[in-house]
């Protein structure tokens, strides 16, 4: 089963929702149910219970909203964006890779906690004026003024405030965190290096996740930590997100210096100079038992003549009914070459790699002037590094 589904799109990119958000989701809704029913026991669980899952619908809105103005900076600067995905931890834009300057760099990271925080403030600003309080009253006993607050007030009061905290949270320095990203701009712009500042970067990350992981036992051991309080259940919460953000630094420090190994290198030099080629009028069970069972390739470059006429794979063998495979024929489920992702072959391996990812597939034709010369399988890509690595 795959891990999340779509849920719609906004500004031409594709929203989905990760299984594991539906269980943070029902947590905030349990909190704020449980929250609201304190602070006002006259309401009644339907009025408590209807506004938490409100404000969790709207307080995820606004992650989509923190990670839109990522995703946006970075389709502005020429970079694909090629979904955003909320989860248990928030959410998390898939951008394709890592913009060209520091300056950019930067600018993406920063305005993702920047809207968090106009968010937050401006939700205030309208719940102070709509309760006619003064700027200081929500800071100072929040809670007995929400007590005296409507539903509509008490959500806005909970949203701007929960929306700060979002913003000042992604500003740690700890990469991959919006601050740890700002960090690396910093590192990059003095340094000249993106693999060296990504290193202390993730390296100030990985510190303060550990940070994290420790004050998460000891609070939930019974210490009391200032601005983090005590609890078992706070204290475990702190330190599942100090391991995740130790796990996300240092997968993201590997994945650029993959590219920084892979840059230069030219597509050739790993790619298959003479992959086994089928025809396209051939049966697709000529296809399975001649070709896939005598091999261990899954995907098959299709030639009519001399030119590349589309690529046949497994997954396009399993769209063709069993009974179906003497008469149909690869022609006919193969993905035709002007649907392909291609790569030339003075193209290097990190370009080559972005494409994989991009595109979310195995391989590449390699063309030149048209003509097959290669093919590049992502497993080569990995053999070639693990021979690398082995070789030192």
């Amino acid at each position: 089963m795959k891990s999340d589904f779509r849920v719609g799109r906004v500004l031409g990119i594709n929203i989905y929702v990760d299984w594991s958000w539906l269980l943070i989701f029902v947590l905030i809704v349990w909190n704020l149910a449980d929250v609201f029913a304190r602070l006002h026991p006259d309401w009644g669980p339907m009025l408590g219970g209807g506004l938490a899952v409100v404000a969790a619908c709207l307080f995820f809105a606004s992650i989509l909203a923190h990670e839109l103005a990522h995703s946006l900076v970075a389709r502005a600067q020429g970079i694909p964006v090629r979904r955003i995905t909320l989860f248990i931890f928030g959410g998390v834009s898939n951008i394709q890779r890592d913009p060209e300057t520091p300056r950019d760099e930067f600018v993406m990271a920063v305005l993702g906690p920047v809207t968090s925080l106009i968010i937050g403030m401006l939700l205030l600003m309208v719940s102070i004026q709509s309760a006619g309080l003064a700027s200081g009253d929500v800071v100072s006993g929040a809670a007995q003024i929400m007590q005296r607050m409507n539903p509509w007030v008490t959500m806005l009061v909970w949203l701007g405030s929960v929306n700060i905290m979002l913003g000042l949270f992604n500003l740690i320095p700890g990469f991959p965190l919006d601050g740890g990203r700002v960090l690396r701009s910093i590192l990059w712009a003095l340094t000249g290096s993106l693999q060296r500042a990504t290193r202390w970067a993730a390296w100030v990350g990985q510190g303060i996740a550990w940070l994290m992981i420790v004050s998460g036992i000891a609070m939930a051991f019974g210490a009391s930590l200032p601005f983090l309080g005590s609890g078992f259940t706070n204290g475990l919460w702190l330190a599942f997100i100090g391991w995740f953000l130790n796990n996300a630094s240092a997968q993201s420090y590997r994945r650029v210096v993959i590219q920084d190994i892979l840059e230069d290198v030219p597509v050739m030099r790993m790619a298959r100079t003479n992959p086994p080629t089928v025809s396209p009028g051939i049966s697709i069970s000529s296809l399975v038992h001649d070709h896939v069972m005598n091999s261990d390739d899954y995907a098959f470059p299709v030639l009519d003549g001399n030119g590349l006429a589309g690529l046949v794979t497994l997954d396009d063998v399993r769209k063709a009914p069993r009974d179906a495979w003497d008469a149909m024929t690869v022609q006919q489920v193969m993905t035709p070459v002007g649907e392909l992702a291609v790569i030339g072959p003075a193209e290097d391996a990190a370009e080559a790699l972005s494409k994989l990812t991009q595109r979310d597939v195995r391989q590449l034709p390699v063309l030149r002037d048209g003509e097959l010369v290669g093919l590049l399988r992502r497993r080569d890509i990995v053999k070639w590094l693990q021979l690398r690595s082995q070789l030192g």
